[in-house]
């Protein structure tokens, strides 16, 4: 397993450098919230793994968290419970422990994929939930023709779905997750009719991906996108997304079955 960083971040990214802010960008969606949520079905007690600052955590659920970064659990709102410092590789719990494990935009930061979600069947009796992108899809978004390392950086990292699914065993499912126009949750595709808000500092560094690009490539990136933006470019190529109620792109929702 690789070394933890500084603040205990497990994963490629250094959330004691890019989190700070990560909170205020990447609030969960209710539509998202609410598939994840039919998703778990019947299921009282959940780990959530990778669980960052508590997005998704159902209110009515009882939930145990597992978050390696100091940086992200510190920013976890007062009404959760606080997160266990443990990595995925390493749950710190017996078999069969929880009614259901969930984890959401968190598997390509894992250093061994299978391990981890070897741990999440085994402390799970029940459904496993994974909220993930296909690495497949990632580049049909038009973000790609404005910051395509940024992109070639999440298809690398996000796991096969085919790797998740065998890791896991059992019956799974894969479910396209639509994303709604005004999401609340600040990942790249949920801007894809709001173009503006990536122009924002705060925005791009709550996509972990932008991190993997350096900050002068990242700028032009940026400026192209500033341009097409002010000369109506990008909106004559696009402009119907802003219209468009939601999108069907990379984020996908995987539930396994023992």
């Amino acid at each position: 397993m690789s070394e933890r960083g500084v603040d205990g971040s497990a994963g490629d990214a250094d959330y004691g450098s890019i989190g700070a802010g990560y909170s205020g960008y990447r609030q969960p969606d209710p539509r998202i919230a609410e598939i994840i949520s039919r998703a778990l079905g019947d299921a009282a007690t959940v780990v959530n793994v990778g669980a960052g600052a508590g997005s998704y955590e159902s209110p009515t659920l009882q939930v145990t968290a597992v978050e390696p970064s100091e940086s992200m659990r510190a920013q976890r709102p007062a009404h959760l419970s606080s997160a266990v410092d443990a990595t995925a590789e390493r749950l710190p719990f017996a078999d069969d422990a929880f009614d259901a494990a969930m984890t959401t935009f968190s598997v390509h930061q894992w250093s061994d994929l299978t391990a981890g979600l070897r741990e999440m069947r085994r402390v799970a009796r029940g459904p496993v939930v994974v909220l993930t992108c296909d690495p497949d899809l990632v580049r049909d978004f038009w973000l790609y023709d404005y910051a395509p390392l940024v992109l070639d950086t999440e298809a690398r990292r996000y796991p096969a779905v085919a790797d998740i699914t065998g890791a896991l065993g059992g019956q799974a499912t894969v479910e396209v997750v639509p994303v709604p126009v005004d999401c609340t949750d600040g990942f790249n595709e949920a801007y894809y009719g709001r173009p503006e808000r990536l122009l924002d500092p705060g925005a791009r560094q709550a996509c972990s991906a932008w991190s993997f690009v350096d900050a002068e490539l990242r700028e032009q990136y940026t400026e192209h996108l500033r341009r097409d933006l002010a000369s109506g470019a990008w909106d004559r190529r696009h402009g119907a997304l802003r219209e468009q109620p939601a999108l069907n792109g990379s984020l996908i929702l995987i539930r396994a079955l023992p």
